[in-house]
């Protein structure tokens, strides 16, 4: 199924609508889906969350990434210092984040760690498991909410690689809905829904049209070493495929 008509960024978007928290050192926002955090590679380089933070901030720097289709908190730096700091807090894994994703099948996950390591392919769009080549890399998984063929997942990073928790979820036979890269398959409401019934020849659409996965939330230390916790809700398409999990799963 192609989904790439679907798969733009928000039109007039503006950064200071993305922003959940911010003092004198650092700006979390709320990264909306199809933004990328870094310019891209390709023609069209229109948009991305650093180019947006610079019309506002002028010295602002990205402290890590969030895949284009994953939402959820991002830290920004306002100033070199703080960059350096979060960036040793990273380095010691001392950051703390969470990540939500909807999983395919019905998941008893208590403390689950997969600790196998990862190998970016040859084209770099994704990786694999490889034991002999792969860079370290750990996740930890607790169930949430079970649904009829569908599972809300926790996610703990402990290490930050590419595309780490999408494949270790797919090693867990767990693979996060609507990512066919790592064999996620679609959601679409007539899975889960009785008697549904789709108006004469209309194509059916998936509840949500990325990868579900959302950076819930992340913890890491000011410069003044105060503990900084901050949330992001759900966005619009996610919320939406959770509440119609609940509603109509059981």
């Amino acid at each position: 199924m192609d989904l790439s008509r679907f798969k733009k960024a928000p039109k007039n978007l503006d950064f200071k609508d993305l922003v959940i928290f911010e003092n004198e050192n650092y700006v979390v926002i709320n990264k909306p889906p199809f933004v990328p955090s870094l310019d891209e590679r390709t023609a069209d380089r229109s948009l991305s969350i650093l180019k947006l933070a610079r019309e506002q901030y002028e010295d602002i720097q990205l402290c890590h990434r969030l895949d284009k289709e994953t939402s959820g908190a991002l830290v920004l730096a306002k100033n070199s210092e703080a960059y350096r700091h979060l960036s040793m807090q990273f380095e010691h894994r001392e950051v703390q984040k969470e990540y939500h994703a909807v999983v395919n099948g019905v998941h008893d996950f208590d403390s689950v760690s997969v600790f196998l390591p990862i190998a970016i392919v040859k084209d770099g769009t994704a990786v694999r498991i490889d034991r002999q080549r792969g860079k370290l890399a750990e996740t930890v998984f607790f169930t949430l909410q079970k649904f009829a063929r569908h599972t809300l997942v926790r996610c703990i990073p402990i290490t930050g690689r590419m595309h780490q928790i999408r494949v270790h979820l797919q090693c867990l036979n767990a693979p996060i809905v609507c990512d066919p890269t790592y064999n996620g398959d679609y959601i679409f409401l007539s899975q889960i829904k009785r008697k549904f019934n789709l108006k004469g020849e209309t194509e059916e659409l998936p509840l949500i049209k990325r990868v579900a996965l959302h950076a819930h939330s992340i913890h890491f230390r000011d410069l003044d070493e105060n503990l900084l916790s901050i949330t992001a809700p759900y966005p619009n398409d996610f919320e939406v495929l959770v509440n119609q999990l609940v509603r109509f799963s059981s």
